[in-house]
């Protein structure tokens, strides 16, 4: 019966119903009146509502049938906490983390026991240097002898450590707030205050310590935390906290509404009633996604300002530096987009913002080289770059040349004079490119083929420069230019011929074998074929020459080879 009228009140106290909870307890001790579990449940209750007097007896009632219970102690010790009898407290506490050292409700309850009397000693200190008649104290010229005379602090005379602190406080007064996290002194000022220092009897249960051990766990109740008495600041803080969420809850549905403007009033009042970094990055967003891309870069910059007082998360500034980048690319600023993109890596790299950083770099280098597009400053620069080659100054041409390709990019003429003067300063493989470059910008542009071909012819690539020829004259409308090509495709194959002059038929075969161009062709079914025919038809092979321009220009190939 006691127990199950034990579960209905945990049941009453975990739904924050104390009175029944209470109501509960106090039947099942009518029934079990030694059962030290309820009293200690029914303490926990009455501790819930405030009334720490009640809280206090039944804790001791505890501990008096448990002395040997480390959760006894631990309801004393908040009790006695409520009632301001904070060295009481302190001692209750202390009492609970002999019999069980790691009671996390202990140490939690010890660690905000002696923040408050910290607070006390520099609340009263307002009227005597900072310590309201603590300072006097601790200069009694009895002051040894009371320590001496009682047992509590006598044996701690003995100990350097203390002593030193002791002096320490005697020279300086006002250092009393730091000396009291140390428990010690807290028995000190007990005893120059007259406090009784007693436990209540609970060290004198016979086997209490031997026995605590095997038992504990076996007796543990539900776990009921203690409730500890809050000061008006702490409530408010809790309750502005609380608020705040709530308000931080409104803006997020608003803003997976897209109502950013509702959400933009909720986050801002979130951040008003209590300062939490993540108010301001989720309000960054909302004005963001609203297109206050200014606003947004403030509010993230204060995130940051604040973040870095408090150690935000590294997360948490790479987010709002991330929003800033995204913000300036949308106003169209990419060197500060750029820069705080890298910012934001250098707290936490994330793809996201490695992607956005490499997006925004090669937007700004085709940026940069739009706006310095200038057809009129493109053909001042033509027109000096023929001067200077007209002069022979051909690293002048080729700097005048290079102006023009960045004023005038899609121009092939920059790219193939700047090809012809890199021909006279004998740079062919850097001509090449340009012919290249040339091309691509206009294929039917037989001028940069024809130069192509020179550079080609100059790097001894024979049937390179061959092909390229047929290339310019397949692109040659009208034949304007077909003297010059087949000249140099003449000239081509007979550097080719006289290279080979005295050469043996196996130095040959080895040399067309060791051709992977000429191997290539001579695999080719088609071209086995149009030879095969050739054989018997001459004739055959002339009309396929003159049919197909690739055809003409492998059986050319085919002969220079040998």
């Amino acid at each position: 019966m006691a127990d199950a009228l034990k579960a209905e009140g945990n049941k009453a106290f975990a739904a924050k119903n104390f009175d029944e909870a209470i109501e509960k307890f106090s039947k099942a001790i009518e029934i079990e009146p030694k059962n030290h579990v309820l009293y200690s449940n029914r303490s926990g209750a009455y501790a819930s509502l405030k009334n720490f007097d009640k809280a206090l007896k039944d804790a001791n009632k505890t501990t008096e049938i448990k002395p040997d219970w480390a959760k006894g102690w631990g309801r004393k010790g908040a009790a006695l906490h409520g009632t301001g009898d904070l060295v009481g407290a302190n001692d209750a506490f202390e009492e609970a983390l002999k019999l069980d050292p790691a009671n996390a409700q202990a140490k939690s309850g010890l660690a905000a026991v002696q923040r408050a009397i910290e607070s006390e000693a520099a609340a009263d200190g307002a009227g005597d240097g900072g310590l309201g008649g603590f300072g006097n104290m601790f200069n009694d010229p009895n002051l040894i002898q009371k320590l001496a005379s009682n047992p509590k602090t006598s044996s701690l005379l003995a100990d350097p450590s203390f002593m030193a602190k002791l002096q320490k406080l005697k020279q300086n007064p006002n250092s009393i707030g730091e000396e009291m996290r140390d428990p010690r002194f807290l028995q000190v000022m007990s005893v120059l205050l007259g406090i009784d220092m007693s436990f209540g009897g609970a060290g004198d249960a016979a086997g209490g310590e031997s026995s605590a051990g095997n038992v504990r766990d076996a007796e543990e109740d539900v776990p009921m935390p203690d409730a500890q008495p809050e000061d008006e600041e702490a409530l408010a803080k809790k309750k502005a906290r609380d608020e705040a969420e709530a308000e931080k809850k409104l803006g997020t549905e608003n803003y997976r509404k897209r109502q950013f403007e509702a959400a933009i009033e909720h986050y801002s009042k979130a951040w008003e009633l209590h300062q939490d970094i993540t108010y301001l990055t989720n309000l960054s967003a909302a004005q963001f996604e609203k297109g206050d891309y200014q606003d947004a870069i403030k509010t993230c910059e204060k995130a940051i300002e604040e973040g870095r007082e408090v150690l935000a998360d590294f997360k948490i500034i790479a987010k709002a530096f991330g929003r800033i980048g995204t913000s300036h690319e949308k106003l169209g600023d990419l060197p500060k987009a750029i820069l705080n993109y890298q910012k934001s890596l250098t707290e936490h790299r994330t793809p996201d913002i490695l992607n956005k950083l490499r997006a925004a770099e090669k937007a700004q280098i085709r940026a940069e080289k739009e706006s310095y597009v200038n057809t009129e400053e493109a053909d001042r620069a033509r027109e000096l770059g023929n001067q200077k080659f007209k002069e022979a100054d051909w690293p002048g041409a080729v700097e005048a040349y290079s102006e023009m390709t960045k004023r005038a990019p899609d121009d092939p003429r920059g790219y193939s004079n700047r090809a012809a003067a890199l021909i006279k300063l004998m740079t062919f493989p850097g001509a090449v490119s340009d012919c290249d470059e040339a091309i691509k910008k206009d294929p039917n542009f037989v001028r940069a083929y024809l130069r192509k071909a020179q550079a080609l012819f100059a790097m001894k690539e024979y049937n390179k420069c061959i092909d390229v020829c047929a290339e310019a004259s397949s692109h040659d409308e009208g034949g304007k230019n077909a003297r010059e090509i087949e000249q140099q495709s003449q000239k081509a194959l007979q550097a080719q011929f006289s290279g080979r002059e005295g050469e043996t038929e196996e130095q040959t075969m080895e040399r067309i074998q060791r051709d992977p161009d000429i191997m290539a062709i001579l695999q080719d079914p088609v071209m086995q074929s149009i030879l095969q025919q050739a054989k018997s038809d001459p004739a055959a092979l002339q009309n396929h020459m003159n049919s197909n321009a690739k055809i003409r220009s492998s059986i050319m190939k085919l002969v220079s080879a040998g």
